[in-house]
């Protein structure tokens, strides 16, 4: 089985989802399984399928920031998107366990590897978390549709913790450096760990997630292209989609 790899690319939060959910389709006719890695310009807030974006995001201080607000079709927390690198796995069903406990842990092995390379012992938490000495350092999230499994995730290079308790709803200011307090002892980063360039930390992902597998290197087909620019419009930037659980 040959795999697509997609190189590292910066795009608006509303393409990225767009981008994610074409090749999920494109896969399930005739694509090859893809491997992607993006990143967000501008900063970009996405929240789960089935969270209320009233009571975990702070409109106001993401308009004043210039900070995108998209939901994604996986479930799971609202995830904060700055000083990450970001990855996708698009492939059918059949390729991964049917098992999701056991899918998460196979694709997250990736993220494991590729941190080893750099030097970082990182270990699996069940369900979706990759964890660094007991601290945080990427999350994921999975969802299967049309017989094709999509599991996307953070890989946190470097992380403003100040910036994201400003973009996430919080009713108290103390609550808020309590959060923020608690973060520091939760979350780290590649950064924190090692002195790593962000050009180390990539090319390690890349290894990481090839590792075992034919692959070669590819780009978005026109017709990807042109449904992702079509679900951007007429999906993930309306306020029916992201506004549905308020």
């Amino acid at each position: 089985m040959m795999w697509r790899v997609i190189e590292y690319s910066k795009n608006d939060a509303f393409m990225n989802m767009a981008i994610d959910e074409a090749i999920s389709e494109a896969v399930a006719v005739s694509a090859p399984p893809t491997i992607r890695f993006y990143g967000w310009d501008p900063t970009a807030i996405s929240i789960g399928y089935f969270q209320c974006l009233g009571k975990e995001v702070d409109l106001k201080n993401c308009a004043e920031f210039g900070i995108d607000i998209v939901r994604r079709r996986t479930g799971g927390g609202a995830v904060y998107h700055d000083g990450e690198i970001t990855y996708s796995v698009i492939a059918k069903e059949s390729v991964f366990s049917k098992d999701i406990l056991e899918s998460y842990r196979q694709i997250c092995g990736c993220i494991i590897d590729s941190l080893a390379l750099i030097g970082i012992k990182s270990e699996f938490k069940p369900i979706n978390d990759i964890i660094v000495n007991g601290k945080k350092i990427s999350g994921n999230a999975q969802t299967r549709r049309n017989g094709v499994l999509l599991q996307h995730g953070t890989i946190l290079y470097s992380v403003d913790l100040d910036r994201m308790f400003s973009a996430l709803k919080v009713s108290d200011e103390k609550i808020r450096d309590k959060l923020i307090q608690n973060a520091r002892e939760r979350v780290t980063s590649i950064s924190q760990q090692r002195t790593v360039s962000w050009n180390e930390a990539y090319e390690a992902l890349i290894s990481g997630f090839t590792k075992g597998k034919d692959f070669c290197l590819g780009d978005l087909s026109d017709s990807e292209i042109m449904r992702a620019k079509d679900l951007a419009k007429s999906r993930y930037m309306t306020s029916e989609w992201n506004m549905m659980r308020l």
